[in-house]
């Protein structure tokens, strides 16, 4: 039973890392993309 609760735990602890890592890259490409695009002055 604690051999399933622990590979439940590394899962789950690995499913967070690699939504954080998603959402930083995600984060980083807008911040890019706002800092290099001209702005609007219409």
């Amino acid at each position: 039973m604690w051999k399933k609760l622990l590979i439940l735990a590394a899962l789950v602890g690995a499913g967070a890392y690699v939504a954080k890592k998603v959402k930083s890259a995600n984060d980083e490409r807008a911040l890019w993309h706002e800092a290099t695009t001209a702005p609007d002055l219409r």
